[in-house]
């Protein structure tokens, strides 16, 4: 007789939300111990919501940034019409279906949701653009892991629809798998660039999200000269690991920069910029810091790739205006141009973990019960000498 499913369950409680965003103003990550997240076991199974779902059972799941925003009560009130309650996070996710080994494509776009007919950007592949994340035979949810009906990574089992479900390749482990959906984001936001070959391009931030820029734009577009501004030592090693490439602190990107370019530097201390700058900026921290310094030693008409996640953030946009500098957001994936040719972002990002290794960044992997030890550890995975952190749903609590 079954027993149920456990889950790591995020509920609707403002007591709890509130005191994850107070005390995560003090440490990161304390919304995992104090937050409105719960163990539960002994779960009913989901029900399938309509034909063509189907039930697996996660082997590892991720923890990304987004899912830290919302255990420590930070997520932008952007996202309150395409997410439903209470939901199981892991929207990183490897897991068992019948027998074989499947990474989820999360975003729930059109045909996961039976929305007919299907929207302009589902119909070119590009899921992560759909417009019916409210709609159709699921509840509200952007992704997999923000949605009640679907479940999360963080479980022993969740439903998804086939078409999001990818064979594993043969040649790559669980824990190289795990990574597969955020290195589809991280080339989805490399490519998005169009770095030439002639160009000088940047990367801010070395955490999962900016190793994997790094390690796209060595493989796909590689760019005259890339500068990494890495926070902590192990970053920087592994930034030189990924790619020919100048490494510096964030602090010091701007006259890095202004090494490189030959350009002046204009203004003084936070206004300070460049006259001119480098071509294409890949910001993959998205604090106001980040953009900011993004945009000040971006040339005018230059490019500002924005990967990382906002939220709501007071930035002195004038430099977009009078430099005409051209800000584009890279949200997750789905299909990708190179020379010509069409490919899945998915189908390049296991390419990519293969061909650069990129297992070595899964630093730790926790049991569920566990859990709130393992947020802590992922929202200071820097400090502590770490990348990315994950769960194994089936190491729990039974």
């Amino acid at each position: 007789m079954s027993r149920g499913r456990e889950s790591i369950v995020f509920e609707r409680n403002i007591a709890r939300f509130g005191a994850a965003r107070i005390a995560s103003q003090w440490k990161p990550g304390s919304g995992g111990s104090v937050g409105p997240l719960k163990l539960k076991t002994r779960l009913p199974e989901l029900d399938l919501p309509a034909d063509g779902w189907v039930r697996i059972a996660p082997h590892l799941s991720g923890i990304c940034a987004s899912d830290l925003a919302a255990v420590d009560g930070r997520s932008s009130r952007w996202f309150d019409p395409i997410v439903s309650m209470p939901f199981v996070p892991g929207h990183e996710v490897v897991a068992d279906h019948d027998g074989a080994r499947v990474v989820v494509e999360p975003v729930l776009g059109c045909v996961a949701r039976g929305v007919q007919p299907v929207c302009a950007p589902c119909a070119r592949g590009d899921l992560g653009n759909c417009g019916n994340l409210a709609h159709g035979q699921v509840s509200e949810g952007l992704q997999s892991g923000f949605c009640c009906d679907t479940g999360g990574g963080w479980s022993t089992s969740m439903v998804a629809h086939q078409s999001q479900l990818h064979p594993v390749p043969d040649d790559l482990s669980d824990k190289a798998a795990v990574l597969i959906e955020p290195m589809a984001c991280a080339t989805h936001a490399a490519l998005a660039a169009q770095v030439q070959p002639d160009e000088l391009a940047a990367v801010i931030g070395a955490g999962t999200m900016g190793l994997g820029v790094v390690a796209a734009l060595a493989r796909w577009t590689p760019p005259a000269t890339l500068l990494v501004a890495a926070k902590y030592p192990q970053q920087t090693q592994l930034a030189h690991s990924l790619a020919e490439c100048r490494t510096v602190a964030p602090s010091e990107i701007l006259r890095a920069a202004r090494r490189i370019t030959g350009s002046q530097i204009l203004g003084r201390g936070s206004n300070a910029r460049l006259a001119t700058g480098v071509d294409v900026t890949i910001d993959c921290v998205g604090s106001p810091a980040s953009i900011e310094s993004a945009i000040s030693i971006t040339k005018p008409t230059g490019r500002v790739i924005l990967m990382g996640m906002p939220g709501k953030s007071t930035i002195d946009l004038t430099a977009l205006w009078q430099r005409e500098i051209n800000l584009r957001g890279a949200y997750t994936y789905g299909r990708e141009m190179i020379s010509g040719r069409q490919y899945r972002t998915f189908d390049l990002a296991a390419e990519l973990i293969a061909a650069a290794d990129l297992q070595r960044m899964l630093t730790a992997v926790y049991p569920m019960n566990r859990y709130a030890d393992a947020i802590s550890h992922a929202a200071s995975a820097g400090s502590r000498g770490a990348v990315k952190i994950a769960i194994d749903p089936r190491r729990g609590s039974r």
